[in-house]
């Protein structure tokens, strides 16, 4: 068998928790790797790529990897610095481009020479893109001093420890020509019967029914294609999943169900609005974005979601109009965003993807995935007043489990009496920050409740499938249980959604300049029963927004605003002066109203992760809905429990 051997000729940049031993390197002196420990851990593609230069989508990138990484509270890596370093190797630490599902990170690193990435451990949709575009991963530290000795690397050392269909992938040099060679699309969906020679997850029944190649056994870890039914992209990605294909597949290339592929216009929207695309003069290159979106739009007979006519925002949020007016049970639901796995609240295979794999199913009706292992989540209980979903999702970011990368591609499956009560939006935020917790997705059973959500939001009458559920003795990974009725408001201090800390346990005054609810995580109808709850009771007891305090309510949908109007929330509101946002991604992807704009300025938000620079240059809390109304009425961190403790004394 002929092998290929790969020189790496470049230096070697060490991510290190040293902000020192970076500048250094960026002097041009190489280190021995005891001179970087320790490594940054939790590096996000928030840190590689900011939000703020994804204006583009081709080798342009290359300026810009790194430029968000923050150690030592400094931000150490210039524009230009990589490129002009000479640098091909990165290595770093734990949980390596955890975040955003964003393929800019790995597309800068590659367009600045970085060829190898050598970390503890990577995030899935990460490394599945630097696969898919040709950058090599590792976890073994031995190779650094083997590189620097000039020795050629065989690259089945980077196929070591990689399914069969992701060293396939390796082996071609990316995603799209090995599927050109090897997958003819197929415009009919693909239905197995499923297995009964053993108990299976839900998870593992929609992936056995899909998977285009049901012969032989699969196990968990190998790499699967599967038949896709929703594929979606965002305005921040539609232009570089359409180029993709067509260098790929031709300008002539056949979309493979149009009908079932959407075009969301939701993270760019309210661009104009935004303070660092205003102030960094970026709305060019935004526009350049969305013509890029509006081409593939016309070109190609597609469902769209765009623009408000006459006013600013959009139809909605990507996620949430997906589960609102889209996504069934048992269906599989992929996007070019990490929180894709939102529509597993109504018992969805949902993931987020790459612009390549998203570009790949739309000329091949495929999405590659693995078997994944899956955790079970037993939310025993009921939660109390005031304590919601959200504070689960912060109370397992918290736990060791997790801080310690365990879920890393792995399913969350929640059940539970807790799970059973939520309602549908609740069970969505479950699902949604899956992304945060490192797996590869959430799902929630279905059950009565999702037929009549669908009913309610879409007018339309489903029925259950028998198979829709769990077996009883189906192999799980992990399986551990939470009392919600112990559990208390949690909030996530700054820099990593899993620095949770119970608010009553939280000793310092924080005082808060901006709260902030809206994103896909915290815009839905019951979000803002809890907002209007929180504020109904303010007016109630003659409270008022804290003079220093601004609120921002942003609705996820334009279903949510009707809502809004018909519960009478809007003149509670109004009343109290909370600075109503249109629907989009907004604050969320610093790209629209309620980010900060100086690094003094503290943040309590809904939204679903507080990287640095996520939503401004600001320090981020994240909370509830409920926390963040009542931090805003207060002036400062604070659950709806104390807020009303401190009414009763008489001392608000």
């Amino acid at each position: 068998m002929t092998t290929t051997k790969i020189r790496f000729d470049g230096r070697i940049l060490f991510l290190s928790c040293s902000s020192q031993a970076v500048q250094a390197q960026l002097r041009g002196r190489d280190l021995e790797v005891a001179e970087a420990l320790p490594l940054r851990d939790d590096i996000s593609t928030d840190e590689i790529t900011p939000v703020v230069i994804m204006m583009t989508y081709d080798s342009r990138l290359g300026e810009f990897p790194y430029v968000g990484f923050k150690t030592e509270d400094v931000l150490p890596i210039a524009n230009f610095a990589v490129k002009n370093g000479g640098f091909q190797v990165t290595v770093a630490g734990r949980r390596y481009g955890k975040g955003s599902s964003r393929e800019s990170s790995p597309l800068a690193e590659k367009s600045a020479g970085i060829r190898l990435i050598i970390a503890e451990s990577f995030e899935r949709i990460y490394r599945q893109n630097c696969d898919n575009i040709g950058i090599y991963t590792s976890t073994d530290f031995g190779l650094i001093d083997r590189i620097r000795a000039g020795e050629s690397i065989d690259i089945h050392e980077f196929l070591a420890g990689r399914d069969a269909v992701t060293q396939a992938v390796i082996r071609a040099g990316g995603l799209l020509p090995f599927s050109k060679a090897e997958l003819p699309p197929r415009d009919e969906k693909v239905f197995n019967p499923i297995p009964d020679n053993r108990p299976l997850t839900l998870i593992e029944k929609i992936i056995e029914r899909r998977r285009i190649d049901p012969d032989g056994a699969v196990v968990k870890g190998d790499g699967v294609f599967i038949s896709a039914d929703w594929r979606f992209s965002h305005d921040y990605f539609t232009g570089m999943c359409a180029h993709f294909m067509q260098e790929a597949f031709g300008e002539d290339v056949k979309l493979v169900r149009p009908h079932e592929i959407i075009a969301f216009q939701d993270h760019l929207i309210l661009a104009s609005q935004s303070f660092p695309h205003v102030r960094d003069n970026l709305l060019a290159a935004v526009g350049g974005l969305a013509s890029a979106h509006d081409d593939f739009v016309r070109r190609y007979p597609v469902v769209a979601h765009g623009a408000l006519q006459g006013q600013s925002g959009s139809e909605g949020i990507c996620h949430a109009l997906m589960t609102e007016q889209h996504a069934l049970p048992g269906q599989v639901v992929v996007g070019t965003d990490s929180h894709s796995p939102h529509s597993g609240a109504l018992g969805c295979l949902a993931f987020g993807a790459g612009a390549t794999d998203i570009a790949n199913s739309w000329a091949t009706g495929y999405i590659r995935c693995r078997m994944p292992e899956i955790i079970r989540v037993e939310l025993n209980g009921r939660l109390k007043s005031g304590v919601t979903a959200k504070d689960v999702v912060l109370e397992l970011l918290r736990s060791a489990f997790i801080r310690q990368g365990n879920a890393i591609g792995a399913v969350f499956e929640y059940t539970g009496e807790a799970v059973q009560a939520m309602s549908i939006d609740e069970r969505a935020t479950l699902t949604n920050m899956v992304a945060e917790l490192g797996g590869f997705t959430g799902i929630v059973q279905p059950d009565q409740k999702t037929v009549d959500f669908i009913l309610e939001r879409r007018g339309v009458s489903i029925e259950l499938e028998d198979w829709l559920f769990s077996d009883e003795g189906a192999e799980y990974k992990e399986q551990f249980a939470i009392d919600c009725s112990r559990l208390t408001p949690l909030v996530a201090a700054p820099g990593d959604p899993g620095n949770g800390v119970a608010l009553a346990e939280l000793d310092e005054y924080i005082p808060v300049d901006i709260a902030y609810g809206g994103s896909c995580t915290a815009g839905k109808r019951e979000d803002f029963d809890y907002y209007h709850e929180v504020l109904a009771w303010g007016v109630e007891h003659g409270l008022t927004l804290a003079e220093h305090t601004r609120l921002y309510l942003q609705f996820g949908t334009l279903a949510v605003r009707d809502y809004c109007i018909e519960k009478g929330y809007l003149d509670t509101f109004e009343r109290l002066g909370v600075e109503m946002i249109m629907p989009g991604c907004g604050a969320c992807a610093n790209c629209g109203p309620g980010s900060s704009t100086r690094a003094d300025q503290v943040t309590v938000s809904a939204i679903n992760r507080n990287f640095p620079g996520r939503s401004g240059p600001g320090q981020v809390w994240l909370a509830s809905p409920y926390t963040v109304a009542a931090s805003a009425l207060l002036g400062r961190l604070a659950s709806f429990e104390e807020l009303r403790e401190l009414a009763s004394q008489e001392v608000v």
